[in-house]
């Protein structure tokens, strides 16, 4: 990965954090994304350090606002080059619902019309780097959403378990139709299920929930590098130079459910999510 620039979104915590610290010791240099601009500086240098390379620097975007997704991407378009777009930054909502700045639910605004939104502004830079990658974590959870409901996009009629799940299915309709805009211009997207991890990604839920998911539950989570590594597959290895569209775990290509490689829900979801994000061009 030496010369290559990596984006890692969500990259503070459980495995962005991990995939993070893997691309920075093969070489690459790091972009590490996050809210916390005190906790980003601090854990970019810390993977410095422990890395050995100096080229990890800390950039700051709430992926609740996508006004300032606008502005990372702002930033990022003046780097000298971006080869890879790992879109790893997601919520779980516990009990209580909240809204992004725009009024859209929160699961669905952080885990889908963020990173949309993001990866297509990214997109001429990343041409111009070409061959790059853009790797989007999702999940098997994508499998409890059954079919995207159009009718309820922010997800008012369903709890958060389900919601999360709708997001990760947004997620893989987001790859499919994403790979299909892409073909022949170098850029490849894939997603990545990392496994149930020991993260952070339950900070939300009720402390009694979180206290079960820390007794019971976490011996048998995966530990944040081992969730990475389908990630730090899709983003590094020469095995899958060229591949596009496909949908991996544990660094294997596995099939989605019906709803992800449905091309009509993916087709009506890109327009969707341009209008919910204002996006132009595309």
């Amino acid at each position: 990965m030496n010369g290559k620039t990596c984006l890692v979104t969500g990259a503070t915590h459980g495995v962005g954090l991990a995939t993070a610290t893997a691309l920075a010791a093969r070489g690459a240099t790091v972009l590490l994304h996050g809210r916390d601009a005190d906790l980003g500086q601090s854990l970019a240098a810390r993977i410095s350090s422990t890395t050995g390379n100096p080229a990890v620097r800390f950039v700051r975007a709430d992926f609740m606002h996508l006004e300032e997704v606008r502005e990372l991407a702002e930033e990022l378009a003046r780097l000298p080059r971006l080869d890879v777009l790992v879109n790893n930054a997601a919520l779980m909502d516990g009990a209580r619902r909240r809204c992004t700045a725009e009024g859209y639910d929160a699961t669905f605004g952080v885990n889908h019309l963020a990173p949309f939104l993001l990866t297509n502004l990214l997109l001429p830079k990343l041409e111009q780097c070409a061959p790059a990658r853009v790797v989007v974590v999702a999940s098997e959870a994508h499998r409890r959403a059954g079919w995207l409901d159009f009718d309820d996009l922010m997800n008012a009629r369903v709890g958060p378990l389900r919601a999360y799940a709708r997001s990760k299915l947004a997620n893989l309709l987001f790859v499919r139709a994403l790979a299909k805009r892409l073909r022949d211009r170098g850029v490849t997207v894939n997603g990545a299920h990392p496994g149930l991890v020991a993260s952070g990604l339950f900070r939300s839920y009720p402390r009694g929930l979180r206290f079960l998911l820390s007794t019971v539950v976490r011996p048998f989570m995966r530990s944040p590098l081992h969730g990475a590594r389908t990630s730090i597959y899709l983003a590094t290895s020469p095995e899958i130079e060229g591949a596009s569209g496909g949908y991996y775990r544990d660094c294997s290509r596995l099939e989605p459910s019906a709803a992800a490689r449905c091309d009509d829900a993916a087709a009506r979801l890109w327009s969707e999510s341009v209008r919910l994000t204002a996006l132009a061009g595309v």
